[in-house]
């Protein structure tokens, strides 16, 4: 069964489904060197004038429109028609999750928040038994986010990111472990 992507809500977030009129502001947010230095070589760099709208119409729109991955705008609740990010689940081996967000809203929490959403789509909605993500053993940030999620180192990998070529960490978090957690959470509220 295909699943399409649906908005999704966290305390101060909204994800919304991606859309070509996205385009402009993933153009003003997303080229620059401290975002893409980090994802996969595929992203062009320098970044051209018409990259967003070639993501989209090429990749997020197709994909989602196939079923095998689903990207979000995120939005600050107090501002939604400004888009500050995108998340993205997608059916990849041992690479499934990607994110980025704008410089401005580093460091607030808001990709914990999304995260948490999306993994829950990914386990609740899509019914997967586990989910990995690749990590630039650098990237100190990243890598902080899947540890306060419960993810687990499970594998290393060598891999050519924007920046060259990269060590990898690869992390894992089965649907027990993601289940585990929330009834935690649930119990011992924030």
């Amino acid at each position: 069964m295909k699943f399409m992507a649906q908005p999704l809500e966290t305390h101060r977030l909204l994800l919304r489904p991606l859309v070509m009129a996205d385009a402009p502001a993933i153009q003003r947010h997303f080229p620059h060197w401290e975002i893409v230095r980090w994802l996969d070589v595929v992203v062009p760099w320098p970044y051209p004038e018409d990259g967003a709208r070639d993501f989209l119409r090429h990749v997020a729109l197709a994909e989602m429109a196939a079923g095998t991955a689903w990207h979000w705008s995120l939005r600050r609740k107090a501002v939604p028609e400004d888009l500050i990010g995108v998340i993205s689940l997608r059916e990849k081996d041992s690479d499934n999750r990607g994110f980025w967000i704008g410089r401005d809203w580093q460091g607030q929490g808001f990709m914990s928040e999304a995260n948490d959403a999306v993994t829950g789509f990914w386990f609740d909605v899509l019914g997967k038994e586990v989910l990995r993500v690749p990590k630039a053993r650098d990237n100190a940030a990243s890598r902080r986010l899947s540890e306060k999620q419960g993810m687990r180192l499970v594998g290393r990998m060598t891999k050519l990111l924007v920046s060259g070529e990269t060590e990898m960490d690869i992390w894992e978090l089965t649907a027990a472990e993601w289940t585990a957690r929330q009834a935690v959470r649930i119990s011992r509220p924030d």
